[in-house]
Order: C-alpha cells, then sequence, then structure tokens
C-alpha cells in the first residue's frame, strides 16, 4: 500500500474516532465502554502476534513500562476522554489534542533533556492564545452559570480534556523506554492496552460502577470501529509510515485529523462555530504546523496516542 494511502487512512480513522467515541456514551458508563475497547483491541494484537509465530512473554523489566504506558495512555487518558466528550463537542476535544506536539517536547525536556528551540516556545504562545479564543464564551458562560449556583459542567470537561492530553504524551515519553525494550510493535501495543483495560477495570469495581451490556446497534458499531480501526489499523498505517517517510512527516497527521473531527462535528453534532471560535481553531492548528516544521525531527512517539 502507498505511503499517500497509509496517510489518507490514518488521518480519516483517527479524524472520526473522536465522534465515533459520541456514540458510546449514554448506556454505558465511559469507563466501562474504555474497558471494551482496549479488552477487545488486546485480543486482536495477541491473536495477530499468535499468527505471526511470536513469543508474547517478555520479561518483566519490559512489562513495567507498558504498565506505566498502559496506565497513562490507554487508561487515565482515555477515561478523561471518554468523559471530557459527555460535556464537550468532539472537534473541541480533538484540537485539544492537536496541541499535544507542545506537551511532546517539554516533557521529552525533562526525561531525556532534549533541547527546547525558540520555535516550540512561539508556536505554543500562539496556540494559547488560539485556545484562548476558541473557548473564551464557554468558559465564560460556565463561569456565569457556576456563579448562578449551576454545575458548570463545561470546565469539568475541559480540564478532564487537558488531563487527558497531557497524560498521552506521558505515555509518549514511556513508549522511548518500551521500543528500548523491545522493537516489536504489535505486540508492545497489545499488553500496554491489556494492561490499561486491567487497570481501569479495577477503577469500575472500586467506585462500584456496574459493567452493562448495551443492547443498541450503535454502541456495538462505535465500539467495533474504535477497537479494530482506531486502535489497531491506524496505529498499524502509522508505524508503516514512520518506517517509510520518517517520524518529522508522520506527525502531521496531527494537523489533518483536527480538521477532519471538526467538520463531523458540524455535519453531524449540529457544532456551529461563531467567527471567535474559527480563528481560535486556525490559531491552534496553525501554531501545531509551525511547531512541526522545526528542523529537529519529533520523536518517532509523537501524537501516536491522539
Amino acid at each position: 500500500m502507498s505511503s499517500p494511502l497509509l496517510f489518507i487512512i490514518a488521518c480519516l480513522i483517527w479524524g472520526s474516532t473522536f465522534f465515533a467515541i459520541t456514540l458510546q456514551l449514554g448506556e454505558v458508563a465511559p469507563a466501562v465502554s474504555v474497558v471494551y475497547r482496549f479488552a477487545l483491541s488486546a485480543a486482536v494484537l495477541f491473536a495477530w502476534c499468535l499468527a505471526r509465530g511470536d513469543k508474547l512473554l517478555l520479561p518483566w523489566r519490559t512489562q513495567r513500562w507498558m504498565l506505566l504506558q498502559g496506565c497513562a495512555t490507554f487508561a487515565l487518558s482515555y477515561i478523561c476522554t471518554y468523559t471530557s466528550e459527555q460535556y464537550l463537542v468532539s472537534g473541541l476535544v480533538a484540537v485539544l489534542f492537536a496541541l499535544m506536539v507542545f506537551w511532546n517536547p517539554i516533557l521529552n525536556h525533562f526525561a531525556f533533556g532534549s533541547p527546547l528551540g525558540w520555535r516550540t516556545w512561539s508556536a505554543g504562545a500562539v496556540a494559547i492564545c488560539g485556545v484562548t479564543l476558541l473557548f473564551f464564551q464557554s468558559i465564560h458562560g460556565a463561569w456565569t452559570e457556576i456563579m448562578s449556583g449551576g454545575n458548570g459542567h463545561f470546565l469539568l470537561g475541559l480540564m478532564l480534556a487537558v488531563t487527558a492530553t497531557v497524560a498521552s504524551s506521558i505515555g509518549n515519553v514511556v513508549v522511548v523506554k518500551v521500543r528500548e525494550q523491545s522493537s516489536n510493535v504489535p505486540l508492545t501495543m497489545a499488553w500496554s492496552m491489556m494492561w490499561g483495560s486491567m487497570l481501569v477495570t479495577l477503577w469500575v469495581l472500586l467506585s462500584g460502577q456496574s459493567f452493562t451490556m448495551p443492547s443498541g446497534a450503535k454502541y456495538w458499531g462505535g465500539l467495533l470501529y474504535l477497537a479494530l480501526f482506531g486502535s489497531v489499523i491506524a496505529f498499524a498505517a502509522y508505524f508503516t509510515l514512520i518506517h517509510r517517510i520518517g517520524s518529522h512527516k508522520a506527525v502531521y497527521i496531527g494537523v489533518v485529523t483536527p480538521v477532519i473531527s471538526v467538520l463531523l462535528s458540524i455535519q453531524l453534532e449540529h457544532f456551529r462555530p461563531g467567527t471567535m471560535e474559527w480563528a481560535g481553531m486556525v490559531l491552534c492548528l496553525s501554531s501545531v504546523a509551525w511547531a512541526l516544521q522545526s528542523d529537529t525531527p519529533l520523536p518517532a512517539e509523537s501524537m501516536v496516542e491522539a
């Protein structure tokens, strides 16, 4: 399959997964949906590895890093993402995830001493302005609601979405350590997803939530799409692109994905952004594109988990 086609596949899949998450909201608790998604994804990946003749067991020195990655990426990040989309339009959550391009170099700086260039800081300042414009009216409305005795769920959703982006970026840093231990990408993904689903299962049990089985075809369609396409096929396309064209070009998927998500929100969620919101989105995405123009290639794991 050609590289342009792989790029298009990854963009279309990841651009649509934020809306697909909304198909799982309502009947089942968000954390339970996360368990179903990554348990199924892990099972598919383990089956794939078995079919290739891989040995599934890995030493504990590798497992501990995959456990940490599963906790950050496939547990905390996705619990926050699913819950935030109860209060925010999916396209806005996708825009926030595009800003991981700034979290990644900052965290890599603290973890590995990677230098931070002026381009990252200048693009980050533009991104902050964009986010301010994008959410200013909604935050003002939520704050007014809180002052009048309301619940201010929008602010909760916004904080959860930001937490999800930070958790995913932490997972990207951990991926570097995972790759040092094993180069088998499908197998390490399978173990990380399994650890993540087990940790979320523990959270569900401790918090008193119930594992309900949904009856609607819409839910099951969304689950299969997220597990098979969003968590298996898109990652396979992405890693193939990294091998062919390099990570510094493959991460441009992170610029295209939010555009697709916002367009889907306008079409399917009746999202009607005003002039200020459009200006904020343009600034956010422009800042990401500017940051990705750096002469120093970003790490291969950047934007992988968005």
